[in-house]
């Protein structure tokens, strides 16, 4: 049986091209088949004619792009071309795939699409917030292996690392979230990789992956496969601590 993925691509400020082909190499090397779509409407699109039967069923969706409505002053200049809200119904859709028992995968940017539509936001654990989130430029970045994280199948035997990425912070997270992997940032520790159940279904989101050297990277590849694999159905893991627990 083939499992199937749909992953969505694309948005400004990131070579996603570049990453989303590393990611369904990495995925593929687990016996993920994904489907890369860079237009929001399409992925929708193909998720509700999955669900109707008219295309073939889906195990798992990943977002792994930056589509939005741009009302900030600063993306005026991509708004006409590059804007995007979602259709009515197409959150309840991603909802029904989830809690009907699929996988998500939100990677990077994902926190950052659909304008925290509420249950976007309660599928990743977290928004960004624009009046609070923000993020350092891209640099080397020390990840924290968390106490919870030592006893899920994800991160369980990883060791701590430092990649080259960006570091969320501040964002509009969920009290349930109980992160795995930290990142260390002006002395503070910021949540970037947690999994959870949501009805039958399994998400993963995780913050890193701003580029290919983060992409590339062994120990990241690692935990990523892993989070393929939990989110479709693989051993829950115990998670009951914070960063720095």
């Amino acid at each position: 049986m083939i499992t199937r993925n749909l992953l969505l691509s694309g948005g400004p400020g990131h070579d996603f091209r570049a990453t989303s082909a590393l990611l369904a190499a990495a995925l593929a090397e687990q016996g993920i088949e994904s489907t890369v779509v860079d237009d929001p409407g399409s992925a929708f699109g193909r998720l509700r004619a999955a669900e109707a039967g008219r295309e073939p069923a889906l195990s798992l969706v990943t977002v792994h792009a930056l589509h939005w409505r741009m009302d900030q002053p600063r993306y005026a200049h991509l708004r006409e071309r590059m804007a995007w809200s979602p259709a009515p119904g197409d959150m309840a859709a991603l909802d029904r795939f989830v809690r009907g028992g699929g996988g998500l995968l939100a990677l990077h940017t994902a926190v950052i699409c659909f304008d925290a539509d509420p249950v976007w936001r309660e599928l990743c654990g977290a928004a960004w917030d624009w009046s609070a989130s923000s993020h350092p430029p891209v640099g080397p970045v020390p990840i924290t292996v968390t106490h919870a994280g030592h006893h899920h199948s994800i991160t369980a035997d990883v060791d701590n690392f430092d990649v080259e990425d960006e570091v969320y912070r501040d964002l509009d997270t969920a009290a349930d979230v109980v992160p795995l992997l930290c990142a260390s940032h002006d002395g503070r520790a910021h949540p970037v990789l947690w999994a959870r159940e949501v009805g039958s279904g399994r998400v993963v989101t995780d913050l890193l992956g701003h580029g290919v050297e983060s992409q590339q990277h062994a120990t990241h590849r690692q935990v990523l496969a892993r989070a393929a694999a939990w989110a479709l159905g693989d051993q829950v893991g115990s998670a009951t601590e914070a960063c720095g627990g």
